[in-house]
């Protein structure tokens, strides 16, 4: 049943009714909260993060509040028009001019409409994206190196896990080819190393424990881990806010997950209009009644 309601053709054979008359509801009620939002001055802290909307590469921007997990606004494309459009839509120029912080990936977009746009906010890069870079550079390390070591042929996932949650025939790979010391090896725990610094420490601390991974990574010898250090560098004013401040796109991302399910339970919209108007009726918190 939950699923059905998130299904417009299933909820209106439930309701008997339409599916015009359906998406006409959804359509006013969202309207509805909009207008009826007032408290904008209390967000301080926000999330832009992506979603896919189509096939290929047609996206919309997210943008949400990751202390009420509430999707504030959402638009089509994730190009600077884009995100300026959902930031100017959803704030006046007195609410941009309080928010605090803004965590979001590497995407230049998004960087420079918050430069642009969100000047005395601060920019965080979300760790879980930082993570996912270097797990690409680990596995680009391993497939290179498979053609001189077969035994690493099918150990993807066992570079990509948490140690702790690996199999105990993936441990055992895992421990020679560790122990052998091949640059996957090495790889792996310049990653790790990195998540293993703590996200919320004080300014001195984080800039000294990020110079200190940077370098070592820098001095890896490791192509595919250099090029990400290189990145990590270009960006280590908003890597060490993030540090120091503890600022991550965790709820956003919990936030795209429910969105896929909306895509999922409605075989896919058609329009953008109507994505956005599904995405902010279940996940919005607007007040929604008459």
């Amino acid at each position: 049943m939950l699923q059905a309601t998130k299904n417009q053709t299933k909820t209106a054979a439930l309701m008997r009714m339409g599916f015009n008359q359906i998406n006409y509801i959804m359509h006013k009620s969202v309207e509805r909260g909009l207008a009826r939002r007032n408290n904008m001055e209390d967000v301080l802290h926000i999330s832009i993060d992506e979603k896919s909307f189509k096939r290929g590469h047609d996206y919309v921007t997210v943008l949400s509040n990751p202390e009420t997990a509430a999707v504030l606004n959402v638009s089509h494309g994730r190009k600077k028009e884009s995100v300026k459009e959902v930031i100017n839509e959803t704030f006046s120029k007195e609410q941009k001019g309080q928010i605090e912080t803004v965590s979001t990936d590497m995407w230049e977009a998004y960087i420079n409409t918050v430069r642009e746009e969100l000047p005395n906010s601060k920019l965080c890069h979300d760790k879980f994206h930082l993570v996912k870079y270097l797990n690409e550079a680990v596995d680009q390390v391993r497939r290179k190196e498979t053609k001189r070591h077969e035994e690493l042929k099918h150990t993807k996932y066992v570079w990509l896990k948490n140690k702790i949650n690996l199999t105990e025939k993936q441990r055992l790979k895992f421990e020679a080819i560790n122990n052998a010391n091949y640059e996957t090896a090495r790889a792996w725990r310049i990653k790790e190393n990195f998540r293993d610094i703590i996200f919320n420490q004080p300014f001195n601390e984080a800039f000294a424990l990020f110079l200190r991974w940077l370098t070592d990574a820098l001095n890896s010898q490791i192509s595919s881990i250099i090029r990400v250090a290189e990145m990590f560098k270009r960006h280590a004013v908003a890597i060490i806010n993030a540090i120091v401040l503890n600022r991550n796109n965790a709820m956003a991302e919990r936030l795209n997950g429910k969105i896929q399910e909306i895509k999922l339970s409605a075989k896919g919209y058609r329009t953008f209009e109507n994505f956005r108007i599904a995405i902010l009726f279940f996940h919005g918190k607007l007040m929604l009644y008459p």
